[in-house]
């Protein structure tokens, strides 16, 4: 019998896209919060290029003849994880924060808007998904 998915890889690679994005809301969040804390270095995450070589390789499983053996293949989309980096500030003035408001606006309005990119492109295989369950109505 065939292997029959309801949900593709365009439905999980949208699904990981929005926790990730989630995630980085949180961050920026974070990071503006702190824009006035002395000392504080401004974290970035960034994911677009793991979650970008995920997509573009094929899963694969390998199998493991021998418990000693190294796992093989990838995971796939689902094992796609941000990369937390810390921004420090070089600048001899000041009082050591790194966090630029303009800067943490800008990629929380690019943030949001490919978060609710993603949001209603899921939505739409959904509604798709629907329609074809009810038989075209």
């Amino acid at each position: 019998m065939a292997d029959i998915r309801i949900a593709d890889r365009t439905i999980a690679a949208l699904q990981k896209s929005l926790d990730l994005r989630a995630q980085k809301q949180q961050v920026i969040a974070g990071n503006i919060a702190n824009a006035e804390t002395p000392g504080y270095s401004a974290r970035k995450l960034n994911f677009e290029d793991n979650l970008r070589k995920a997509i573009s390789n094929p899963e694969m499983a390998g199998r493991k003849t021998n418990a000693k053996h190294f796992p093989i293949g990838s995971n796939g989309i689902s094992s796609v994880h941000g990369t937390l980096t810390k921004q420090v500030n070089s600048s001899p003035l000041g009082d050591g924060n790194s966090v630029s408001v303009d800067d943490e606006m800008f990629d929380l309005a690019e943030n949001q808007i490919l978060f609710e990119a993603s949001s209603q492109i899921i939505k739409k295989k959904f509604s798709m998904l629907k329609f074809a369950a009810g038989d075209g109505r």
